[in-house]
């Protein structure tokens, strides 16, 4: 099984500029986690002033989005 916080983290060291956010959704982008766990290593990975706390509903069904292979989005 792929390891989220392993990528996120290899990601995070080739982009430490970038914004925790940002390098969790280059992360999870097209690997087709479950929904639990993205919901889950958000919570633990992805700085709270990266984001509005009213808004973080929507981010994670946009990462879940994002996270679907690119087949899974054409229709």
């Amino acid at each position: 099984m792929k390891s989220l916080e392993r990528r996120h983290i290899n990601i995070q060291k080739r982009n430490p500029y970038l914004s925790s956010y940002i390098n969790f959704a280059k992360a999870i982008t097209g690997q087709n986690f479950t929904q639990r766990s993205i919901q889950f290593w958000f919570n633990k990975l992805v700085d709270k002033d990266d984001y509005f706390q009213k808004d973080k509903k929507d981010i994670i069904t946009h990462l879940e989005k994002l996270n679907k292979p690119i087949e899974d989005n054409i229709k």
